[in-house]
């Protein structure tokens, strides 16, 4: 029994899994004065929906607070996992002091897009309608309060094989990408292990870069109803929109099946974002993007006036 834990460490598995290998990344980041606590929601469970996996953990941390209420708590969470504790600490506001610092692996905040394509309605086949949720504004609003580090991995030039990179990011974060790890590596993968203890040792909220233009043009595409966070690949394909002053460039795609894709380059021609709508929402893409030509059209009058 400890009798005074330095911290309580909380790291869930995610989707098709259990709590066995991400035990492992937990073991190599703890002290011998660490409590931790590696739930495991059941391989089958995590195939359904998330509410019932939400209220087990819930349970599980609310026993805890009564025995330990004055332990920091540090989090890990892998893909769905991280899914599930945001929710849970956005209904559970009265935590966040206790939080030392949230780590989210390969979470698809944005949304998963194999999720989207399973699932394009929404109208709930398996775990995909809750996997395709958009969570980007509640993940910001803990990122307000709570310093979290944001780690995704990639191994094709996009993705880690599962998630998106784009479907990781979110503003006030702090984020990493591996090159070369794949989605189910970064369970338990000893390559993290250095990244998230400097992130402990001096955990901090990441400010918005102010007057950035890309993060402004992402930031808009990202608010398109229906827009899916996408994948790099497509960006070969792509043919230039609009390309501003400082050479960042709006470039287009649609690919046979009418799906309109979106990109965003950097004044090197490397794409930084990626986005893509089905056929009900391409009309709406369509009208964010004139909005902001005319936006950018407008501002060049004026320079020219």
């Amino acid at each position: 029994m400890i009798n005074q834990p330095d911290f309580i460490l909380y790291a869930q598995h995610g989707w098709a899994d259990n709590h066995q290998e991400i035990n492992k990344l937990a073991q190599l980041l703890a002290t011998d004065k660490t409590i931790v606590i590696t739930p495991n929601l059941g391989w089958l469970n995590t195939w359904f929906k998330i509410e019932p996996l939400i209220n087990k953990l819930e349970t599980i941390v609310i026993e805890n607070l009564k025995k330990y209420p004055n332990v920091p708590i540090k989090i890990i969470g892998h893909s769905l996992g991280g899914l599930i504790w945001l929710e849970l600490l956005t209904r559970h506001p009265q935590w966040h002091s206790q939080i030392d610092s949230l780590v989210l692996i390969a979470s698809p905040i944005g949304g998963a897009d194999l999720a989207r394509i399973i699932d394009p309605l929404k109208i709930g086949i398996g775990i995909a309608k809750d996997l395709g949720k958009n969570r980007r504004l509640m993940a910001e609003s803990i990122a307000k309060v709570i310093p979290t580090l944001v780690i995704a991995g990639d191994i094709d030039n996009g993705s880690d094989g599962t998630i998106t990179v784009e479907a990781t990011k979110f503003n006030y974060a702090k984020f990493v990408c591996f090159q070369g790890l794949s989605h189910a590596e970064m369970k338990n993968s000893p390559l993290l292990i250095e990244t998230i203890q400097e992130f402990w040792q001096n955990p901090l909220i990441t400010p918005l870069v102010k007057n950035d233009l890309a993060k402004t043009l992402i930031n808009d595409l990202r608010s398109v109803s229906g827009i899916t966070d996408g994948h790099y690949r497509n960006f070969k394909y792509s043919q230039p929109y609009l390309t501003f002053d400082n050479g960042i460039s709006i470039k287009t795609w649609k690919n046979l099946l009418g799906i309109n894709h979106v990109f965003i380059a950097n004044a090197e021609d490397v794409c930084i974002y990626a986005g893509f709508v089905g056929w009900i929402h391409n009309q709406d893409l369509e009208n964010r993007l004139e909005i902001i030509k005319q936006k950018c059209l407008k501002l060049n009058k004026s320079r020219l006036g």
